[in-house]
């Protein structure tokens, strides 16, 4: 006969983070915390729930999902210290919020009206209003810059296929060639949203075909480095070079 498992209660771990803030007995390090000094470590630990996921390790994932779930406890207990909220408003917020957006569930709609009516409506509500409004500026650059263009796609500004988009880049390589120094910055930010448009007209998450991209330059670089030994840093770019090549053509794994 198999014994239940014992109930978990999120209550315990409520209770490790304001014993880690306790003024007089807590952690130093925890201690002297802000929303603005672990929101790094909030976004670095989403990254890795995404990276567990992309591995399909379950075991990692489940640590992972841990070390995200503390990051929501941490900025809930500093709220809470401040007079602001608490985690039981945040546990609150997003009951209300799933309840609300999906009112063919949890109310009388005989169907749901569509998770992105359901958002703008939320955001008719607010103070802005734009199209654009509610995306947030600490979301990572090429997340932002799909979410402002889908936006801006749906009151209908937005290329018809991929041809525009393809052409984009095309205009934003000349223009990097022709800014004066202290420009060449901002061309650079425009070639990259350029590539973004043109990925997501062609159904790409940059996202997800950059760390793909990343994965992909790491091994081959391994690659070399295991052919060469301690002397690759050593090679000219021309040797590393028929290297990158040949680990390119074998495929080669370290």
């Amino acid at each position: 006969m198999t014994t239940a498992p014992a109930p978990v209660s999120i209550d315990r771990l409520v209770r490790i983070m304001a014993q880690l803030r306790d003024p007089a007995t807590g952690c130093a390090w925890d201690r002297a915390q802000t929303w603005a000094t672990i929101a790094p470590y909030t976004i670095e630990e989403a990254y890795e729930v995404a990276d567990a996921i992309e591995r399909n390790d379950a075991d990692d994932l489940v640590d992972e999902l841990g070390d995200l779930l503390l990051q929501v406890v941490f900025h809930a207990r500093i709220a809470e210290e401040a007079g602001a909220f608490a985690f039981g408003d945040v546990v609150t917020a997003i009951c209300d919020k799933m309840e609300r957006r999906h009112p063919h569930i949890f109310g009388d709609a005989a169907a749901s009206p569509g998770w992105e009516a359901i958002k703008a409506a939320e955001r008719a509500q607010r103070a802005d209003d734009g199209t654009l409004a509610g995306v947030a500026t600490g979301l990572p650059a090429l997340l932002r810059a799909v979410k402002l263009q889908d936006r801006a796609a749906r009151v209908g500004f937005d290329w018809p296929d991929t041809t525009g988009p393809r052409a984009k880049i095309d205009e934003e390589l000349a223009e990097i060639d022709d800014a004066p120094p202290e420009h060449v910055e901002e061309e650079v930010g425009d070639l990259l949203f350029a590539v973004v448009n043109w990925s997501r007209h062609l159904g790409i998450d940059p996202e997800a075909a950059l760390r793909r991209g990343n994965v992909k330059f790491e091994r081959r670089f391994r690659g070399m480095e295991a052919i060469a030994g301690n002397t690759f840093a050593g090679l000219t770019l021309e040797q590393k070079e028929k290297l990158w090549a040949e680990v390119k053509r074998a495929a080669i794994k370290p």
